[in-house]
């Protein structure tokens, strides 16, 4: 037991140490990011279709004798020639994008290119399956999502999104505006209700003797603040501005899922499997992958992903940010199991 001790406090100290020269790097990289505009990004491209294939070629292989194999790779050899002499003739794409939430959605200027993409693309576009894991952030950020997602509707391209994980609050928003909802059968989804909540530290500056001073022009354009007194009146306002954003989310849903009854489901909760599916959340149960494997048997899947280039000091940073992250997993990993080691 001392020892697990002694190794966690090694590992707390390296982390500190790791922290306090990584740390005003990320700073001074994050704070110039919104300085420059680089658009000098390209889409990577991935053939599911042929990889499904030659997943289940390299499977099947396995299984068979030697003389067997030699005939299997023989006849597949001669049906790839016959594909590439013989392509399939109007063959109709779908493009698979992938979206991985935080709490200002920043994944949307991603979400935006690769759209971008798809649109101005002269290809025969069937279907677009998007493949999010969110649990909801900023109201305005997600609306910029779900209005990125629209214009794929607008243009007559079926949406499809697929939920493995969870898609809650502004995860669900951007979510709604599918043609078809799928969802993994323990996936969370929902959450339709708005949250914001903040610190004040009036009193402890006031103990300390420390005044604090705002001035603002407008009887509203501050209702709740960190470092002063706040009024009821300041309070029954803000409470004010979520109820009016809540209704807001509400009509979104509504709108754009006119078979759900907002007032079953648009409580803050979160509904699971064949409860989201009875309540209207989502349109079928499955996990992506099932839903992607089904479409590659008659469409050509194509991944895409739009990936904006890295100079050296945004790879470094990268890089340090991984490095500290797998450091935290790895304390945090190695304290939960000492609680089981007597």
């Amino acid at each position: 037991m001392d020892l697990i001790i002694e190794y966690g406090v090694f590992l707390l100290k390296v982390i500190t140490i790791v922290t306090a020269i990584f740390l005003p790097i990320l700073m001074i990289i994050n704070s110039s990011k919104g300085k420059s505009v680089s658009e000098k990004g390209y889409l990577q491209i991935k053939n599911l279709s042929e990889q499904f294939k030659n997943m289940g070629s390299t499977l099947k292989g396995s299984q068979l004798d030697p003389k067997s194999y030699k005939k299997f790779t023989k006849d597949l050899q001669k049906k790839k020639k016959n594909e590439k002499k013989n392509p399939t003739k109007d063959q109709q794409s779908i493009y698979v994008l992938n979206f991985h939430g935080d709490i200002q959605a920043s994944e949307v200027d991603k979400l935006k290119h690769e759209i971008n993409a798809i649109l101005v693309s002269e290809t025969k576009c069937k279907e677009v399956v998007l493949k999010v894991e969110s649990g909801g952030g900023s109201a305005y950020a997600y609306g910029l999502c779900a209005a990125e997602l629209k214009r794929l509707i607008d243009n007559k391209i079926k949406l499809t999104v697929c939920i493995d994980k969870v898609a809650a609050s502004g995860g669900y928003l951007m979510s709604c505006v599918a043609t078809k909802i799928v969802a993994a059968p323990w996936a969370l989804v929902g959450s339709i209700g708005v949250i914001a909540q903040m610190p004040n530290i009036h009193k402890l500056l006031k103990k300390n003797l420390v005044d604090f001073e705002m001035h603002t022009a407008g009887e509203f354009k501050r209702t709740l603040t960190v470092f002063g007194e706040n009024t009821e009146e300041g309070r029954s306002k803000f409470k004010s501005e979520l109820e009016d954003l809540h209704l807001i989310f509400k009509d979104f849903v509504k709108e754009n899922r006119p078979e759900i009854d907002t007032n079953i489901v648009a409580t803050g909760e979160v509904w699971q499997g064949e409860k989201a599916l009875n309540v209207g959340l989502i349109d079928e149960i499955g996990t992506s992958d099932d839903y992607l494997v089904k479409l590659s048997k008659k469409f050509k899947l194509f991944e895409i992903e739009y990936v904006e280039k890295k100079n050296l000091s945004e790879r470094f940073a990268f890089a340090a940010e991984i490095f500290i992250n797998k450091t935290v997993l790895k304390i945090y990993d190695s304290l939960n199991k000492s609680r089981f080691i007597s």
